[in-house]
């Protein structure tokens, strides 16, 4: 069906799917942004891109709200995993997903009602080696290290899960510090592709609390590659075990990294709604 779509979410971060291949309209940085936007558009966190895919069974462009284009999410994933599976693109439990952060494996666990419901993603490998996250810093790592910012100092710990994330231990998570440094953090001269942002509270060694500033999202209720980026940080700093429940505004993922840090994801989607986009918006596209 043509410019049919589908809206995810997990753990309230929410997704448009589109299949590239049933898109009459191209889909510039201006059409991305009014599709996303909640009045003139559908509303979402971002639009996920069914594509073709030489190296997997399939391939998936994740385009931000901004209408810049991210390389990895989790939820993204998860979502799009659903999306596969209940719209009988495979049958399979288990399928291969090409992202611009790389090769990603995915697993359907648990169905409800026939659909999709608990996923589980290989996320790949956890990179602190900071020219590959990448952070504009002399030193092969950046752990703990200050960063000065207006009446603040935040010492920040950044690693690559695919993406970049830079992850702020505190001892009390607070929304309107997330929501006032966000922006400067993501967009800081340190990060020359920019940068996704935690605010992270240990609460036991074997669960953290978060709160996530999305790079060209902003505050977001939960990201999957963000809990993974903070369970990967927590471990390498020595605060906690290697299987972890990250808990956000949105909900809860579970997260287990192995000892060549590779990093596995789970938790569960909900479908929200499904159809197709109105010739008129098609048509605002244009605007």
């Amino acid at each position: 069906m043509q410019n049919f779509f589908v809206k995810s979410h997990g753990l309230g971060n929410d997704y448009i799917v589109l299949d590239q291949e049933n898109v009459n309209f191209e889909l510039t940085e201006a059409a991305i942004i009014r599709i996303c936007d909640v009045h003139y558009g559908i509303g979402s966190d971002g639009i996920l891109l069914k594509v073709p895919s030489e190296k997997a069974d399939f391939g998936m462009r994740i385009l931000n709200p901004d209408g810049s284009e991210a390389e990895k999410s989790g939820n993204g994933l998860r979502i799009f995993s659903k999306y596969l599976y209940d719209h009988g693109f495979t049958r399979a439990k288990s399928f291969s997903i090409e992202t611009p952060g790389g090769l990603v494996r995915s697993e359907i666990m648990e169905e409800r009602n026939g659909k999709a419901f608990m996923i589980k993603v290989d996320m790949g490998t956890a990179i602190f080696d900071a020219k590959k996250v990448p952070v504009n810093i002399e030193k092969p790592e950046c752990i703990n290290e200050p960063l000065p910012l207006h009446d603040q100092t935040f010492h920040i710990n950044c690693v690559s899960v695919g993406n970049p994330h830079c992850v702020i231990l505190v001892d009390e998570l607070n929304e309107a510090e997330v929501k006032t440094y966000g922006s400067d953090i993501e967009n800081h001269p340190l990060f020359p592709k920019r940068i996704n942002v935690q605010f992270a509270k240990v609460i036991s060694p074997t669960e953290v609390e978060i709160m996530i500033w999305e790079r060209g999202a902003g505050w977001t209720l939960a990201s999957g590659s963000s809990s993974c980026a903070v369970a990967a940080t927590v471990l390498k700093r020595g605060l906690t075990e290697k299987d972890l429940t990250i808990s956000m505004p949105g909900g809860k993922l579970h997260i287990e990294i192995d000892d060549n840090w590779e990093i596995r994801m789970t938790g569960e989607v909900r479908e929200i709604s499904s159809g197709t986009l109105s010739a008129e918006l098609i048509q605002d596209l244009d605007l």
